[in-house]
């Protein structure tokens, strides 16, 4: 894992698939996901601007309501099986996760220690941008995801912060 900072983001234009899936469906979900967003979103004269990313909103449990697709340009208003959506902007706690999919829960752990050290509120959902393609990439242990999760400032007590 790389250091973990805080950032102030833009909100980004996004085209996704937004579905409630169980954490096993996951991986065949994104398999299925990426193709059809880019495919709407180039017959809607929209263009890719970044890599694959999705979106959790809530924590992890059984199942996940997840959105998954790609930051876009151009006026994208959605298909009947793509959806416009954004990127939220604002503070947002960024950090990048080396190695594989299946150990980003360690990650996760240690950046919600972190926040917790800063007095930063976590915000309802984070995303996570997938830097590297599996397939062309088979060692796992190089693996690159980016995780961000937008914060606020924890009150004190007192209500002095």
């Amino acid at each position: 894992m790389t250091e973990i900072s805080t950032i102030e983001l833009d909100e980004q234009p996004t085209a996704v698939v937004r579905a409630t899936v169980t954490m096993d469906e996951l991986r065949g979900f994104f398999d299925g996901v990426f193709g059809k967003v880019v495919a709407a979103v180039q017959e809607h004269g929209s263009r890719v601007t970044g890599p694959p990313f999705a979106m959790y909103h809530g924590m992890p449990a059984e199942s996940i309501d997840v959105e998954a697709g790609f930051p876009v340009s151009g006026a994208f208003a959605g298909t009947e099986d793509v959806n416009a959506s954004v990127l939220p902007g604002g503070r947002t706690v960024h950090t990048t996760h080396v190695g594989p999919y299946d150990a980003l829960p360690d990650t996760y752990r240690t950046v919600t220690s972190w926040m917790e050290e800063q007095q930063l509120t976590p915000g309802a959902s984070m995303w996570e941008v997938y830097l590297s393609d599996p397939s062309a990439e088979p060692d796992s242990a190089t693996w690159r995801t980016e995780l961000y999760w937008p914060v606020s400032e924890s009150s004190s007590p007192t209500g002095a912060g």
